[in-house]
């Protein structure tokens, strides 16, 4: 049976099938999660580690290193890195792309799980596998009051918030940062200890054990067994003031007689601030597969619910919502979609001047995409901005199959004197099947390298060429089957012919004219190849390098440092004047601010932190860069003190994830690890003055932990105070922070009792350490400064290592000058200068810089790939060598055109547009399929030139039709006039329209004139 028999025979199944799926892709679009990113496991855990409040180096040595030699020693682990500072630690255990990072995960807590019993006692950590996530919630909230304490607010939070969210399906966990968390302080002073003979573990005993509960046995009565509880625990503060404490001389005095009692909170050297204001923030991480904007409806009518039930005193403000960016990111693919089509449309009623057959395109199109988002969700995949942006990039070819399927049908149906033209179509489409199938093919090929590319990219742009491969293949299969049908039975080719027939249109005369001249005088083409050649060097040259596109995600990071050992409060103070250039600017909508904290939960000290900026909507503001750049300035000119830097929030996370964030890294080792500082210290300070380099975010590398203050208690002195160098350190720890005795339930979570000394002076200043008065064994008091003395340790730094060895990393942002290769050409030129990089110290560049270089050198190996790929497609279709290598030629010229595009339009060559490179190969074998294909059906009747130039003049209109096509649908994307959804977008859709504007000519005249040089025997004479 003959393709046309079996078509006719099973029209109505093939019509009611394509139906059936394109139904069932709407509801699968409907029902498809989305969200911002594709399900993506990152292979790296960080590990938060604490320990109390030992020196960094004692740290290093007792648990950092026992815990990097745990991790490395986990089954896959490739890489271990470490930052230590005091009684903190953050490790990130990095695994081989493609890992079961849920087995990573069991086996790492497995490995530090048999190692902590070996580590100081109190030591604790929390590990994180990275993903999108997991590490940066979707949205967050503050709750902030004039009137409720602080610690109400983090209650609400804790007690009714948080078991509110938690039940809702696809929430994975709720996190809580800000407030206080209450607990009962007891300060006693040493002169009233020394008065009634008491000490402190006198105090502390009297606290344990006058707040017990437990079970004393059981009683058994009238056949009934009771529980016999004996409970003496604490309900409240005035419990704990009605404690009694024995002297030694016997008598019974209340603990409320020699000691303050009163509510407080814990010490937390950490502070949280909304709009300026304190408040208590709780963020909301969602599954994997949940759905975000459903998600977030869901919370938010919760939420509004219950905040009805709050006192009015209490506010709720959202301060960061991702799917703000989701929601634009998806109306602007879907505008840009709607625009392409119209677009095309507008090509094809053009060219054929028909309705019918546009809309027969218009139809079909929708079907291949609907199809295409029916198998992303067979595959388990979301609706995300890559698997979107597939689908808006895909559009173009799409188009270019209906397209060059109809114009055959037009072409040898659409004509007069037919006696049965609509029995013809199914003709006319059969002749089509073969080279429709090799140009499919073509395109779908490329793809099949992109399957293989590891890394960010491969994470990412896997997802994007899966729904372009899908669409195309879906596209393919419509076009060939239900495309001859549609148009049957839509079109009326008794009435309607081809505008095209039996006419010599002017372009296709200066068309025939050109061929004539060019086989004539082959020789031009050596010119306009060498001159194209140029011209894309030119632009290769000129042209600036980046790794992902810039997108106006809507809001940006700040990321801000006060020099070190900065108090919390002065910290405070200083950031308040970055807070009122945040107010003053319009373009501001909200912030929230953490001190001593990260949003993603980095290691920070006190004077560190981060705001997380949110922004108008994009029509009532500058773009983003500029609300940046403008905030940066002012923040230079009135806050020297403050170092800081500015980012958007996904190329941070992704940055997180992989590695360093920053755009410049550059890593310094040496053999003797103490000169790293000065070294780097000299390093940072040239970098600042680099093109392209924000001078402001210069890191260092060398983060002091903070001041200390060294105590040496000498044993001798203390021992004729009948003390010991641990009893003088206890009781200096008890002026300090003091140390919590006992813990008793209040109405909703456990309260700690604190046991404190009260110092002669409060606040404690560092050069009246040693007036603290200490309590002998004879109960007689003494200064700490007859048994110690006190040493200022300046700026304990903060420990890094890679792979078990101390490094430092100087880090940069660069503020938008020059590209991102241009910024690095020139660190590289300053690394290289005599005298700045000393014998015994190597340096390595990192962050996204090395982030690109390894997706660059992925890419080309794509690129090579594809190349030899579409090079056996074609010898498998025309079994020969020399005209798939002629095809190849002419592609590889074409992309010479991507450089000029992108240097005419501005963007950066990074791995979106060599992306677009890519599907230019598979693109430029398409179009010269279709002619070659109609060379070889007319070299079985014409002299070869002669046919050359007729199938040239043939495929004139179609080639024409579905580039035109093809480039008006990528038009919107390339020129982002969506906003955030085509930035990421843009790059490919400037590489595919430049490629394919040069790819036109080269086709239409290049490549028949190529094939004729190679051709031998009689038909070399030029065809007339």
């Amino acid at each position: 049976m003959t393709f046309t028999s079996w078509l006719q025979a099973h029209r109505l199944p093939v019509l009611v099938v394509s139906f059936v799926l394109t139904i069932a892709g709407l509801y699968a679009a409907a029902s498809l999660p989305i969200g911002l990113f594709p399900l993506i496991d990152f292979p790296r855990i960080r590990v938060n580690v604490s320990a109390g409040s030992m020196p960094a180096r004692q740290m290093l040595i007792d648990v950092t290193q026992p815990l990097e030699a745990a991790a490395r020693a986990v089954p896959g682990a490739v890489s271990v890195t470490s930052t230590t500072s005091r009684g903190t630690a953050q490790l990130f255990v990095d695994f081989p792309w493609g890992s079961d990072m849920n087995r990573a995960l069991l086996s790492l807590d497995s490995a530090f799980a048999q190692t902590l019993p070996s580590l100081p006692p109190g030591t604790t950590y929390d590990a994180l596998q990275m993903s999108p996530n997991a590490l940066v919630p979707f949205v967050s909230y503050a709750l902030t009051s004039d009137q409720v304490p602080a610690a109400d607010l983090r209650a609400i939070a804790q007690q009714q918030i948080l078991p509110l969210l938690t039940g809702i399906e696809g929430v994975r966990r709720i996190g809580i940062l800000g407030g206080k968390t209450p607990e009962v302080q007891v300060v006693v002073a040493p002169q009233v200890l020394q008065q009634y003979g008491l000490t402190l573990p006198d105090i502390a005993r009297a606290l344990s054990t006058s707040n017990t509960l437990q079970a004393v046995g059981r009683v058994e009565d009238n056949s009934l067994l009771y529980l016999a509880i004996g409970n003496d625990a604490f309900t409240s503060v005035d419990a704990v003031a009605r404690v009694t404490v024995r002297t030694p001389k016997g008598a019974v005095i209340p603990l409320s007689q020699i000691a303050t009692i009163r509510m407080g909170a814990v010490p937390e050297w950490l502070l949280v601030k909304t709009d300026g204001k304190p408040s208590v923030n709780f963020s909301v991480f969602q599954q994997g597969q949940a759905d975000s904007l459903a998600l977030a409806k869901v919370i938010d009518a919760k939420l509004a619910t219950f905040m009805k039930t709050q006192p009015q005193s209490i506010h709720l403000d959202k301060w960061y919502d991702q799917t703000q960016l989701v929601r634009s990111s998806i109306a602007a693919l879907e505008e840009a979609i709607a625009i392409g089509l119209v677009f095309a449309a507008g090509v094809l009623f053009w060219f054929l001047r028909n309705w019918r057959v546009t809309l027969v395109a218009m139809i079909v199109v929708p079907m291949s995409v609907l199809c295409a988002v029916l198998v992303l969700w067979l595959l388990g995949m979301t609706i995300n901005i890559m698997t979107l942006g597939g689908v808006a990039a895909a559009i173009g070819l799409l188009i270019d199959d209906v397209i060059v399927m109809i114009e055959q049908i037009a072409r040898r149906v659409a004509q007069p004197g037919l006696a049965d033209p609509r029995a013809g179509v199914l003709d006319a489409a059969r002749e089509f099947l073969a080279p429709m199938m090799g140009s499919s093919l073509a395109t779908i090929v490329i793809f099949i390298p992109l399957a293989f590319l590891s890394g960010v990219t491969g994470a990412f742009f896997k997802y994007l060429s899966l729904t372009m491969a899908a669409a195309l293949i879906i596209s393919f299969l419509l076009t060939v089957f239900a495309v001859p049908l549609m148009a049957r039975g839509m079109v009326d080719f008794s009435r309607w012919v081809d505008p095209g027939h039996g006419k010599e249109t002017g372009l296709r005369r200066l068309h025939a004219r050109a061929l004539d001249r060019l086989f004539r005088w082959p020789w031009l083409i050596a010119i306009g190849i060498v001159v194209l050649a140029a011209a894309g060097y030119f632009g290769y040259r000129h042209v600036g390098t980046g790794f992902l596109p810039e997108m106006d995600e809507g809001g940006f990071v700040l990321d801000y440092r006060a020099a070190p050992s900065t108090s919390l409060a002065e910290t405070d103070r200083e950031l308040t004047q970055i807070e009122a250039i945040l107010k003053a600017n319009r373009a501001v909508a909200s912030y929230s601010r953490r001190t001593g904290a990260g949003f993603g939960g980095d290691l920070n000290e006190t004077y560190q932190g981060d705001f997380i900026v949110r922004l108008v909507d994009p029509g009532k503001r500058p773009d983003i860069w500029a609300v940046m750049d403008d905030i940066s300035g002012k923040i230079t000119q009135r806050v020297p003190g403050v170092d800081f830097d500015t980012h958007q929030l996904m190329g941070d996370m992704i940055g997180d994830m992989v590695g360093r964030r920053q755009p410049v890294v550059i890593q310094l080792s040496a053999v003797h690890p103490d000169m790293l500082g000065g070294v780097a210290q000299k390093v940072a300070d040239a970098l600042g003055k680099v093109k392209g380099v924000q001078a402001s975010s210069v890191d260092s590398g060398v983060v002091p932990a903070g001041d200390a203050i060294e105590i040496h208690v000498d044993p001798a002195a203390a021992a004729l105070k009948g003390m010991t160098s641990a009893d003088v350190q206890a009781q200096v720890s008890g002026y300090l922070e003091g140390s919590v005795v006992t813990h008793y339930l209040g109405t909703h979570q456990d309260i700690g009792v604190r046991l404190k000394l009260a110092a002669p002076h409060d606040p404690i200043y560092r050069e009246r350490l040693g007036d603290l008065p200490i309590q002998g064994a004879n109960g007689a008091t003494f200064p700490l400064r007859s048994v110690a003395t006190t040493t200022f340790i300046s700026g304990e730094p903060e420990l890094t290592r890679d792979n078990l060895q101390q490094i430092v990393a100087v880090t940069a942002q660069t503020n938008g000058a020059l590209d991102l290769g241009s910024t690095i050409a020139g660190v590289k030129a300053l690394l290289a200068e005599p005298g700045l990089i000393p014998p015994g110290v190597r340096y390595t560049l990192g962050g996204a810089y090395q982030q690109q270089q390894q997706a660059a050198s992925g890419m080309l190996k794509v690129f090579a790939a594809a190349v030899v790929a579409e090079i056996v497609l074609l010898m498998f279709l025309y079994r020969a060598l020399l005209i798939p290598l002629i095809i190849m030629a002419t592609s590889l010229v074409s992309t010479s055109a991507v450089f000029v595009g992108l240097w005419l339009t501005g963007v950066e060559l990074n791995i979106t547009a060599m992306m677009g490179m890519v599907m230019i190969i598979g693109i430029a074998t398409e179009m010269a399929i279709f002619l070659v294909s109609e060379y070889q059906t007319l070299r079985e009747t014409m002299e070869a030139r002669a046919a050359l130039k007729a199938a040239a003049l043939n495929r004139l209109r179609p080639i024409l039709m579905s580039t035109l096509a093809m480039i008006l649908a990528l038009i919107p994307i390339g020129a982002a006039i969506s906003g955030s959804g085509d930035q990421m977008l843009q790059p490919l859709a400037i590489a595919i329209i430049a490629g394919a504007l040069v790819q036109l000519p080269l086709v239409l005249l290049v490549m028949p004139v190529l094939i004729g040089l190679t051709v031998r025997g009689p038909a070399n004479e030029a065809a007339t």
